[in-house]
């Protein structure tokens, strides 16, 4: 006797994926305002993420209603890292419950967020880049005037080529040398 097997529920989505409608649209561009990836629109319509990808393709309508959903979301992360770099308050409350009688209290007061340091380099790197990238382009001469070659050099290894020369200069005993003038080197 032959017995039905069950499709366990986790099992990625197979067979023909529904027809597109044109509800999705909307749908879609929701889900995208939200913050949600291709795959969790797929997930969401019950489809492979390649589905999402032809239908983009196929429905020129869909296509750009993630794209405008997309850009919202983004929109909205920016000026949030915006914010948070320079700082800002806002209007909170606190509500304090008395355990004796039961009788809550709400305060009002502003809530004050400093400025962030990382959420300002990162502004700055990708606003400025040439200002406030990591790695610095350096050309080095030869002894004729021309170049020697062109180096990609980072900030780290500046500042370790300087450890370096200073931690050479420090005597067995830890402190710097001496030249005979008494100038420390």
């Amino acid at each position: 006797m032959a017995t039905a097997r069950r499709k366990p529920k986790d099992k990625a989505v197979r067979g023909r994926p529904p027809s597109f409608k044109p509800e999705f649209v909307s749908q879609g561009q929701k889900l995208a305002e939200l913050g949600a990836t291709d795959r969790e629109i797929a997930e969401f319509f019950g489809i492979a993420e390649r589905t999402v990808y032809r239908w983009q393709h196929d429905h020129p309508e869909f296509c750009q209603a993630l794209k405008v959903g997309k850009d919202e979301a983004d929109d909205r992360v920016e000026k949030s890292l915006y914010r948070r770099a320079l700082g800002y308050t806002h209007d909170a409350v606190k509500i304090f419950a008395d355990p004796k009688t039961g009788s809550e209290k709400v305060v009002e007061f502003t809530e004050h967020y400093p400025p962030d340091t990382t959420a300002c380099i990162f502004w700055l790197k990708n606003r400025r880049r040439e200002q406030w990238r990591d790695r610095q382009d350096h050309e080095h001469s030869g002894k004729d005037g021309g170049p020697i070659e062109h180096k990609d050099v980072s900030a780290r290894d500046t500042l370790d080529r300087r450890i370096s020369g200073i931690a050479s200069r420090i005597g067995k005993e830890g402190s710097p040398s001496r030249d005979d003038g008494g100038t420390v080197h």
